[in-house]
């Protein structure tokens, strides 16, 4: 052999070598939770074939009111979620972002569930769910993390349980308020449970699961919805999922089904109410974070990300004090639109609907919102448009909401409001990558 061949194989042998790497440790990011998600997958998943798809997640928002001391001390949380894509193994994310101390799981679980707003599993489902092989895990204050993957058969369109128990108290408890879903809680550790008879206190929301994922056998890529109470579901029927990401959800696998042409793509909702562009809630770390400071968790860190769908503008336009100004805020959304598409994500911007009649309108503000529209509909900001405000305005008086798709607080959609707004949403637009940065 020369030495100039002996030269090319041993460079052809390091590149491999730096592909195989690539490959291996592409997915870690810095954050905490991707690391330790990313170790789970290389340790406990499942030798199946798929590609891991977030189903269900929600945004931490908050601490809860009135667990600053004794958290959810010896009780069993039993959350219900409900999926948009089915898999052959799952994993969750737990929250601690608003605990001052760790979060000691002892026992955690998930199962299907027996029936709609039921916390009865079915007993054949019931997993006892692990971390880094333990079934012990303390979630630091501030922090997250998730679970080994676990077998299980997860269908979409259906309720999931997520169970988890802590003896000890971390403090104020991280939850997702305003879900639209009623969820559990029992006494003592009832993890394994199935009939769902201890689970006795119902709440309005959920309790430190951020993350459903599946292994999924019928998507390759996931579709994050990025937005405020509008996307939240507010105004919508509570256990009936028909926010407009579900019937999102249900348009895309109907489109597959029938044979058309469009992505394989899970749908999560990472919608908080009251949520803005530019400006964090109250505390630290602050309640109801911007858009611009949570779109790295809420967005990039989801599992194998394809499209984000931002829907956020109306709460800087409502809650400023003084008249927004519609360029801090199209500038905030091309900010997130740069950061996307670093990540080859393509963006998906919707339109601001009206608020006429709502206590907070003004014609100034009016002014704003159009003003912001038109900007969006000339193609500078996204790189498709979801004219939501053109699909539910009244034709008769473009201020407001059609009063069949008014909630009847003249700024969140009905249900039939929200099935307009996801069909106001061009599947062709999934398709495709985003624009290569410059």
């Amino acid at each position: 052999m020369t030495r100039r061949h002996g030269c090319a194989l041993l460079a052809a042998i390091c590149a491999l070598i730096a592909a195989l790497s690539a490959a291996i440790y592409g997915t870690v990011s810095s954050d905490e939770g991707t690391a330790r998600r990313a170790a789970a997958d290389r340790s406990a998943a499942p030798a199946s074939a798929g590609t891991w798809v977030g189903t269900w997640s929600a945004s931490p928002a908050a601490a809860e009111p009135g667990t600053e001391i004794t958290g959810v001390a010896g009780r069993s949380v039993r959350n219900v979620v409900h999926t948009s894509a089915g898999g052959t193994s799952a994993r969750i994310t737990l929250s601690n972002l608003y605990g001052r101390r760790p979060l000691t799981v002892t026992h955690a679980s998930i199962a299907l569930a027996a029936a709609d707003d039921s916390a009865a599993a079915v007993p054949e489902t019931l997993r006892r769910l692990t971390f880094r092989g333990a079934t012990t895990v303390a979630v630091p204050a501030g922090g997250q993390v998730t679970s080994d993957a676990v077998r299980i058969a997860v269908p979409h369109d259906s309720d999931v349980l997520v169970t988890t128990y802590s003896p000890t108290s971390a403090g104020p408890v991280t939850h997702h308020p305003r879900a639209r879903q009623i969820s559990y809680a029992a006494r003592g550790d009832r993890t394994d449970d199935v009939t769902g008879t201890p689970y006795t206190e119902e709440v309005p929301y959920w309790r430190h699961l951020t993350a459903l994922d599946v292994l999924a056998d019928e998507a390759d890529g996931t579709v994050v919805a990025l937005g405020d109470s509008l996307t939240d579901g507010a105004g919508s029927t509570e256990g009936a999922n028909r926010r407009w990401p579900d019937v999102l959800s249900e348009r895309i696998r109907d489109a597959v089904a029938d044979g058309r042409d469009v992505p394989r793509l899970s749908v999560v909702n990472q919608g908080i109410s009251g949520n803005r562009v530019l400006h964090d809630g109250p505390g630290r770390p602050a309640d109801n974070p911007s858009g611009l400071n949570r779109f790295a968790r809420d967005v990039l860190g989801r599992p194998n990300v394809e499209v984000v769908v931002i829907d956020l503008g109306v709460n800087d336009i409502l809650r400023s004090r003084r008249i927004a100004d519609p360029d801090r805020i199209l500038d905030g959304l091309r900010t997130l639109v740069r950061q996307a598409h670093a990540r080859g994500i393509k963006v998906v911007g919707a339109t601001l609907m009206p608020f006429y009649g709502h206590r907070g309108h003004t014609d100034e503000r009016e002014a704003v919102r159009r003003e912001i529209n038109a900007e969006i509909r000339s193609g500078s900001v996204f790189d498709a448009v979801a004219d939501f405000d053109e699909a539910l305005r009244d034709p008769y008086d473009p201020r407001r909401l059609r009063a069949d798709y008014d909630s009847g607080d003249h700024l969140h959609p009905s249900d039939r409001g929200y099935e307009r707004m996801a069909h106001a949403i061009d599947l062709d637009d999934l398709r495709g990558a985003a624009p290569a940065p410059l």
